[in-house]
């Protein structure tokens, strides 16, 4: 029995799991935030002086003052340790796109050889981790080792628990000992700063002077794929690459579309259950979960929380995913495409942002063509759409994505503006003259009398834009299934302050602080954006090849590939806007994208290092087994004078012969480097991927001709529909 017998002999004994917490009386609800060091907590363990000044940092993100610093440190020790903490680690995100965390014990030994617990306000908010193993794409030499993280007050400190314990974790930004920035938390935290900075300025014009900080807020739908752990040491691939390298498709995948919201499976439900139960204890607000479209694929997605906030608990979420996944048996896949021929996974940032007295800036009301304020913003989010496209696609660019964007399962590589009928006609209006009126939502009669009458949305919803209009938000749906939404955040803040700044500044000239002046310079702005930004818009089927020729008419950048989006980043205009609002410096602008060239390279060659030897000394050896097997039989009946059947020896023979060939190819291309990282990437672009595409293509042909008892890797068929 080889190992791909045994893992489906293991998962059909499989029992139903038994629930080990009692939801009815323990509901999950009831657990929200339990594990979180909240505003609700330090009200009720911090002196009134000092939590009124941590609530004035936290709600308006002014400067911390640094005598609270000890005597909140020794309430959160207290806190901790009451939750079974013995740790402490600051929690950062550095350019890995990964969670890394230094854990240090409260614990300190005194005179007498007794221990007593300590964690002071110095130590609460800077920590000194070693630097020198984490990218900094150029900021530093590697013998440069000093790196420090900062406390992020904004965001709540929280308990993980494991089997043997309980650590208390700080939300910290990573930085060099020169301050350039590591991390994904620092420029977030600066664009948030430059967005609120340039709307203020929209919203005094339109006499709001409360000075109510304006954040930008995410929903992060994250897709995920389940399979059984039995399958995954038989899939060297899926260990090294997080992605099947090799694999015929199933003969039933996704066509029937009955996967999609369907009924979800015991054991799946059984693992979502405990999911949003974790998530819940570390107040990660998670919302819905359900089937996606794909075999095997699934989605969890919280309601909306400000950016910094909401990009924590993303790599929260992920790690919770997978940590859980393990403990019900099974593997949590985040990579866009881990499965060849059926949908890949992405994680659509649903983007607004608003303040405490306004609401939500993106809510168009009723009557849009009234609601001059939400328009302005609007105009401002399609012209930096149009004038920033190439940095909205570089920043979702990546080895993993390249195979989801523009796939007919995900936006295509064009980035363009989906406003819906209602919206589109009120801009249409503004161009041709000046908006009147707005389409109304109407009712939807169903003509079944038990049924009610529904209210019906002015527009409907468009699935293949990359950047969609949807009723109070924006929804980049081109964002990546394993990135961190800090990347895509982080430009959506800045470019929108730039065209904010953009208006806010014609607006001021125009009206020189005479409100009578507003109406008529909203409106001269607004139709200079749409004459000549409007070209972004499209409401219509992203995925047609006519769509991708009318784009190419209109001028919208078409990057299909990584090679060709990342180098948008250091385009001279890319980084004068990111120094202007002091979000990245030219140095850190060209250090990222030096360390997401490596990234891109590195996982080309760990993909194309894994294809090789898993075709040479699994593949190739199990087709020749069988090409003897054959040869075997044909001899035999040939000297007992049989006529015989040798067409599927010789298809056998030669596809090994055309494995070996594609293996040297390959081998030969994994052997390339280049000291210069763009021409490094375009080789695996161009080059290597075609080769390992070329053996892939064999292989699976090979699986199709095998005999089914001599195939040692778990099929598409296998993974995708036993759990």
């Amino acid at each position: 029995m080889n190992g791909r017998e045994k893992a489906i002999s293991k998962i059909n004994n499989i029992k139903t799991a038994k629930a080990t917490i009692p939801y009815i009386t323990e509901n999950s609800i009831n657990k929200f935030g339990e594990n979180v060091f909240s505003m609700s907590v330090m009200k009720q363990r911090l002196p009134k002086d000092i939590y009124k000044s941590l609530k004035k940092t936290v709600e308006n993100y002014s400067a911390l003052d640094a005598s609270v610093a000890d005597v909140v440190a020794n309430a959160m020790k207290d806190w901790a340790i009451s939750k079974g903490a013995s740790h402490y680690a600051h929690v950062f995100f550095p350019l890995t796109g990964a969670t890394a965390e230094k854990h240090d014990s409260f614990l300190v030994p005194d005179l007498s050889g007794n221990a007593i617990a300590e964690f002071s306000g110095k130590t609460l908010i800077q920590g000194e981790p070693d630097a020198s193993s984490f990218p900094s794409g150029g900021l530093r030499q590697t013998f440069e080792a000093r790196g420090y993280t900062a406390w992020d007050v904004t965001s709540p400190a929280y308990i993980m628990e494991s089997p043997n314990g309980a650590t208390l974790c700080i939300p910290t930004a990573f930085l060099s000992w020169k301050g350039e920035a590591l991390d994904k938390k620092t420029p977030i935290l600066r664009s948030m700063q430059a967005l609120n900075t340039q709307a203020q300025r929209i919203l005094k014009l339109f006499g709001d002077n409360s000075c109510k900080i304006v954040s930008a807020t995410c929903g992060a739908e994250q897709e995920y794929f389940l399979i059984d752990k039995n399958f995954i040491s038989s899939r060297p691939d899926i260990q090294a690459a997080g992605r099947s390298l090799f694999g015929a498709p199933s003969p039933k995948g996704q066509q029937f579309d009955d996967h999609y919201f369907g009924a979800i499976n015991d054991r799946v439900l059984a693992f979502m259950f405990d999911v949003e139960r974790e998530l819940y204890r570390l107040g990660i607000p998670v919302k819905t979960r359900h089937n996606e479209v794909a075999p095997g694929q699934f989605e969890v997605a919280p309601v909306f929380e400000t950016a910094n906030l909401a990009t924590d608990h993303q790599q929260l979420t992920m790690v919770t995913l997978k940590k859980v996944a393990k403990k019900h048996g099974m593997e949590c896949l985040l990579h866009e495409k881990p499965f060849a021929g059926v949908n890949g996974s992405g994680k659509h940032c649903n983007y607004s942002f608003g303040n405490a007295t306004q609401g939500n800036l993106l809510d168009p009301g009723e009557t849009p063509h009234k609601n001059a304020q939400f328009l302005v913003f609007c105009a401002a989010i399609i012209r930096g759409v149009h004038k920033y496209a190439k940095v909205l696609r570089a920043v979702v660019a990546s080895a993993g994505n390249d195979h989801r964007l523009g796939a007919n399962e995900a936006p295509p590589a064009i980035i363009s503006i989906f406003l819906g009928e209602q919206l589109a006609d009120v801009f249409d209006q503004i161009q041709h003259g000046g908006a009147t009126c707005s389409k109304e939502c109407g009712v939807m009669k169903i003509g079944v009398d038990a049924l009610p009458d529904l209210p019906k949305d002015a527009g409907d919803r468009n699935r293949t834009s990359p950047f969609a209009f949807t009723g109070n938000r924006f929804e980049f749906r081109a964002v990546g299934s394993d990135q961190s939404v800090s990347g895509p955040l982080v430009a959506m803040n800045t470019i929108f302050a730039e065209s904010i700044d953009y208006i806010a500044t014609k607006l001021e000239n125009a009206t020189s602080g005479d409100p009578s002046k507003l109406h008529a310079a909203v409106q001269d702005v607004m139709k200079k954006i749409i004459d000549e930004h409007g070209s972004v818009i499209f409401n219509g089927d992203n995925y047609t090849d006519d769509w991708q020729e009318e784009a190419a008419k209109r001028g919208l950048p078409n990057l299909k590939t990584t090679p060709e989006a990342l180098p948008m980043l250091i385009e001279k205009d890319v980084i004068a806007l990111f120094n202007k609002y002091q979000v990245l410096s030219p140095e850190e602008m060209h250090s990222r994208y030096e360390i997401y060239l490596e990234q891109y390279n590195l996982k080309i060659d760990v993909e194309a290092k894994t294809v090789a030897e898993m075709a040479k000394t699994i593949i190739y050896p199990a087709a020749v087994r069988y090409q003897t097997e054959l040869a075997d039989s044909c001899l035999k009946m040939k000297n007992l004078g049989v006529d015989y059947d040798d067409s599927a020896l010789k298809e056998t023979a030669g596809l090994i012969i055309e494995l070996k060939a594609g293996i040297k190819t390959l081998e030969g291309l994994i052997a390339y480097k280049s000291n210069d990282a763009l021409n490094e990437a375009i080789t695996c672009c161009e080059q290597t991927l075609p080769a390992m595409n070329k053996i892939r293509e064999i292989a699976d042909r090979l699986e199709g001709v095998v005999a089914d008892d001599l195939w040692p890797l778990p099929t598409y068929q296998e993974m995708l529909f036993i759990r």
